[in-house]
């Protein structure tokens, strides 16, 4: 098939975002969880963490009024999107005739949607994810099928700094725990950017950042589900000793000794690389 060689249209120039919201009468809805952002600016910085995107498979996630998905689309992805919130239809359904082709609206719960499915292989999935099911999503993607790669190519997400934090975090902190595992022991996660409570309508309660996650080959010869249950167990008590902990779950302890870790360590104090060999050395137990 021969290039396309006819010069690239500019993105067509839209409503302020302001306006699109008093033009649909839309109120941010605590029940839904939602923060609405509206700088411009700020958007496409964020659209721009995952790299160049365009022609290249999108997913978002309650994009509400649309601001970030225009950030999105400007980019040049092909972008796929799930909003719940039937309200906000209407206006993304005038970024659909914007951007022809590009585009694709889903009203429903993201939750209960097949986002492989529906945004194709290598699809970059980029949202300021609901509070109230971000990092259950979150979990769900982590926990895709990986062969030697999950379907999704990044993960570009806005969480509560509380949430964020727990994603990133290294032993020995507070913040470290399952989250922390689940997210770097196939992939590399990192706070992309910090985001002021003051940059949303309305404003929330705490801080918010944007986390980026790109996946590795995972290690050989471990199964996600005795790491889940390793981790799980270590820190459902992790202020205890791993002795302790541990003692509830068949093979743990044998295979804490067989990796060399001493038992009365705490679970915040093992690496992300000590939990994975002895997940590995549990499931050949």
């Amino acid at each position: 098939m021969a290039a396309d060689t006819r010069p690239k249209l500019p993105p067509p120039k839209l409503p302020p975002l302001r306006d699109v919201i008093a033009a649909h009468g839309l109120q941010a809805s605590k029940a839904l969880g939602q923060n609405f952002l509206l700088d411009e600016q700020l958007l496409d910085r964020i659209a721009a963490i995952p790299g160049p995107l365009e022609d290249q498979p999108a997913f978002e996630v309650g994009p509400g009024p649309g601001g970030l998905t225009r950030a999105i689309l400007r980019a040049g992805a092909r972008l796929v999107a799930v909003e719940r919130d039937r309200r906000c239809l209407p206006a993304l359904s005038e970024l659909s005739e914007a951007f022809p082709g590009q585009f694709r609206v889903i009203s429903g719960d993201a939750m209960a949607v097949d986002a492989r499915a529906e945004a194709g292989e290598g699809a970059h999935i980029i949202a300021n994810l609901p509070y109230n099911v971000g990092t259950a999503l979150l979990i769900g993607w982590l926990s895709a099928d990986w062969s030697p790669l999950p379907w999704w190519s990044s993960l570009t997400l806005m969480f509560q700094m509380e949430v964020a934090e727990r994603i990133v975090a290294k032993p020995n902190g507070d913040h470290y725990g399952r989250l922390a595992v689940l997210s770097q022991w196939r992939s590399d996660a990192r706070i992309a950017m910090r985001v002021h409570r003051s940059a949303f309508t309305p404003p929330p309660k705490v801080m918010s950042a944007v986390v980026h996650i790109t996946p590795r080959p995972a290690p050989e010869g471990v199964q996600l589900k005795h790491l889940e249950r390793l981790t799980a167990a270590a820190f459902g008590q992790r202020r205890k000793m791993l002795r302790q902990s541990l003692k509830g779950l068949p093979g743990a302890l044998e295979a804490l000794e067989a990796v060399g870790i001493d038992p009365q360590r705490r679970a915040e104090t093992v690496s992300v690389e000590e939990f994975v060999e002895t997940a590995r050395v549990l499931g050949r137990l």
